[in-house]
């Protein structure tokens, strides 16, 4: 363990790189309370190993999205341990949590999420000012990130003027802009027809081998869950290995 690891040396962190890119064990979480509490994780426990695309399925409702926003540090969970790309989640305070997610973790979300009135190189690069990039990295990085969805063309066009499906992969170069160790999408093709869904999951499979990101992909629909790596199934607040 290195010196900079120290202060968490109570919080049993890893150096980035060592074990599994995801592990949690026993993790619950529910809302609510008395006969009216809902138990949307009930002891869950996984590993994912660097590298691979995951995918978790499972009925709407079943917590999926509590699990992501769990993994992802957007969420504190009732019981149970997350480890992320080897420093534990319940040691880390908020600014830690903060810097985690801005460092280490890439988002996409079902609605995009992108800014209206920003072109689409630069949603992707917000992340990378957020940083305070150097103008000119920055804007190699939007450059290779646009190229790599396939959207280099599209690099001065607003939101608006993009399809839905151009609109997501603007959101998978935004997510990969700070070359996160993780990348974390909630029904990433959930707004999107069928042969575009499956493109947008082909493309994210693609960039994972790219960019040497490890992700996990909620998503219901059967012809993606065959695209993944691996298959996880949310049932009544459990993880079925398929």
């Amino acid at each position: 363990m290195t010196e900079s690891n120290s202060e968490h040396a109570g919080t049993a962190v890893m150096e980035p790189g060592d074990g599994p890119m995801v592990r949690v064990s026993g993790l619950r979480r529910s809302f609510g309370s008395g006969a009216a509490a809902v138990h949307a994780l009930r002891g869950v426990s996984f590993e994912i190993p660097r590298g691979e695309l995951v995918a978790l399925k499972g009925r709407s409702g079943s917590g999926k999205t509590t699990l992501l926003n769990l993994v992802g540090g957007l969420d504190s969970p009732d019981g149970g341990s997350i480890t992320v790309d080897g420093t534990e989640l319940a040691g880390l305070g908020e600014k830690g949590l903060l810097e985690l997610r801005r460092d280490r973790i890439g988002f996409i979300f079902q609605s995009f999420g992108l800014i209206p009135i920003l072109s689409a190189a630069e949603n992707v690069g917000v992340p990378l000012r957020l940083r305070r990039t150097e103008p000119r990295v920055r804007e190699e990085r939007v450059a290779l990130m646009l190229a790599l969805v396939g959207l280099a063309d599209h690099a001065a066009q607003r939101p608006g003027e993009l399809s839905g499906g151009q609109q997501q992969r603007v959101a998978i170069a935004r997510a990969l802009a700070n070359r996160p160790a993780l990348l974390i999408a909630d029904e990433p093709t959930g707004q999107l027809d069928a042969e575009t869904g499956v493109a947008v999951m082909e493309l994210l499979r693609a960039v994972v081998r790219s960019e040497g990101v490890t992700a996990l992909v909620a998503t219901h629909d059967a012809q993606l869950l065959d695209l993944a790596d691996r298959v996880l199934e949310l049932r009544d607040g459990e993880i079925v290995e398929h």
